[in-house]
């Protein structure tokens, strides 16, 4: 009994493999035997699965401290997604204006989910088992996110991060000079005393070196640096600054106040109690009226400066008081 013929796109196939081995200096033949005798990728093994759902530890009896746990793994999850996007934006050499505003479609993509996501956190936890298994976690804080800062390093050019007060007053090139004044950390100091919390100490601790590192990395090639660069004068030039406005308000307007909604509805206690616990200062950190952080300010009106965010406040969270 004669056997069957090979079809050809299997031989062709092969025939790539065979040369591709080759380059590399090894075997097709040896692989393939070891392709015999893999066994077939699973679902659960391809993503880890009994590893990912290991990893809820809570700290406390209460059950919703597990929402708070997956809520903000969740979350670093999309954070890695959006620094992926970033990195392959600013690895790239050859301009292709469809390919950047697809990029900062996605980006954008992102950030709209995590601001929809903020219900898990205003409404989905009891506030009172809140209250109890939250104290427990001191010092940690979701301040303490190193990949939220690298998101913004690589978003805008760091003299946009720094105080606004301190703007004026800094070189706009000289990282090392910038950091101390960014405006992340007069939100971790404590309200009675004015000095650093643990938190931040604890934070710079662990990344100072690398958002330092990172920062001198992304200058010249950070998301506003690569539109001034290669995209201001293409022929999608308003698509794409509409979509950096987009990508500006979902960052530093929308998911800012998210949080802040979240903040009030379960830590707005007596400030004496809040700066007992070493607690940060919220109130002055989140909202974005105080801090006017804009990634790309050269792309709205005076007017929208001076009322960055205030639409939002009035149409959301007043409104749902």
């Amino acid at each position: 009994m004669s056997a069957e013929p090979i079809d050809p796109k299997i031989l062709a196939q092969v025939k790539k493999l065979e040369q591709k081995y080759d380059a590399m200096g090894q075997d097709l033949s040896s692989y393939l035997d070891g392709l015999l005798h893999a066994d077939y990728l699973t679902y659960w093994d391809y993503i880890h699965l009994d590893t990912l759902l290991s990893l809820q530890n809570p700290k406390t009896h209460f059950p919703d401290e597990k929402i708070f746990i997956i809520y903000h793994q969740i979350t670093e999850l999309y954070f890695q997604l959006i620094l992926n996007e970033i990195e392959q934006i600013a690895e790239l050499d050859t301009p292709d204006e469809k390919w950047f505003a697809m990029r900062l479609k996605r980006i954008n993509r992102y950030l709209l989910h995590l601001v929809d996501s903020f219900d898990v956190m205003i409404d989905g936890m009891d506030q009172q088992q809140f209250l109890q298994f939250r104290m427990s976690l001191l010092p940690a804080s979701g301040f303490q996110s190193g990949q939220l800062r690298l998101i913004e390093l690589s978003c805008t050019s760091m003299i946009h991060l720094v105080e606004q007060t301190q703007r004026a007053t800094l070189d706009p090139n000289n990282i090392e000079a910038m950091y101390p004044h960014l405006y992340w950390k007069k939100g971790a100091t404590e309200l009675a005393t004015g000095k650093k919390t643990l938190t931040l100490r604890q934070f710079e601790e662990k990344y100072a070196e690398q958002f330092v590192k990172h920062a001198s990395n992304y200058q010249f090639k950070n998301i506003w640096s690569k539109y001034k660069s290669d995209y201001e004068g293409c022929t999608t030039s308003e698509e794409i600054k509409d979509l950096l406005k987009q990508l500006d308000l979902l960052a530093n307007v929308n998911w800012r106040l998210a949080h802040y909604k979240s903040a009030v509805r379960y830590l707005q206690r007596d400030p004496d109690i809040i700066a007992a616990t070493g607690g940060t200062n919220w109130q002055q950190y989140l909202p974005p009226r105080f801090q006017k952080v804009i990634f790309y300010p050269e792309l709205w009106s005076e007017d929208e400066i001076e009322d960055w965010g205030k639409s939002w406040v009035e149409g959301t969270v007043f409104k749902s008081k």
